[in-house]
């Protein structure tokens, strides 16, 4: 007589999803790809607005050097310049690629926002589930940080570019997204990210 093999199924779970997420890497993935789905259909409208009258104009649009696009004159500008009363060459270097890439359709700018709110976002993910090894959590925090209202500011105002790229460089710059193994907290941690502040 054959016995079947019974095994108890979580309530909730499927056997298709235990498979999926079996693999750490699987799942870190998986959920990467929603977080980003998430937040490019939330901010997809972004893209079809047009330049502020704002800051817009003072960053981009009214700007000869941006709107030359990368040339040096441009670069060397961009190093030198205080101009709005900020030193950040690669908000200006950034905005001049978008001139060069885009011309002047608003667009091109909205939509590197976008995307790079969305790095961001996966990046939040990626330090957080790397630090605590809690996936669910992780990402919870994550989507708050792509969804909450309050980076709607960084993301659809094209002045705003130095919001996002400033979070992009400082997540990027975390040990385990620079390829340096995290382990117990010591002064050593904190050595990587301390020359981005």
């Amino acid at each position: 007589m054959k016995f079947m093999n019974l095994t108890v199924q979580e309530p909730g779970q499927c056997p298709a999803a235990r498979q999926i997420f079996r693999s750490p890497q699987q799942r870190r993935l998986i959920l990467c790809l929603l977080l980003v789905l998430a937040t490019l259909t939330l901010y997809n409208p972004v893209t079809h607005a047009p330049f502020l009258n704002f800051d817009d104009s003072i960053y981009v649009t009214g700007n000869p050097h941006v709107r030359a696009g990368l040339t040096w004159n441009t670069v060397v500008w961009a190093f030198h310049t205080s101009e709005t009363s900020n030193w950040h060459p690669i908000t200006w270097l950034s905005h001049a690629l978008d001139c060069q890439i885009f011309g002047l359709n608003p667009a091109g700018p909205h939509t590197i926002n976008v995307l790079l709110h969305a790095a961001n976002a996966v990046l939040l993910f990626l330090i957080l589930e790397s630090a605590t090894g809690l996936a669910w959590r992780s990402l919870a925090v994550a989507a708050l940080f792509a969804l909450h209202p309050i980076n709607v500011e960084s993301v659809a105002w094209i002045a705003e570019r130095k919001n996002v790229l400033s979070m992009f460089f400082f997540s990027s710059r975390w040990p385990p997204m620079a390829g340096t193994r995290v382990g117990p907290v010591s002064d050593d941690t904190w050595q990587s990210p301390l020359p981005m502040l």
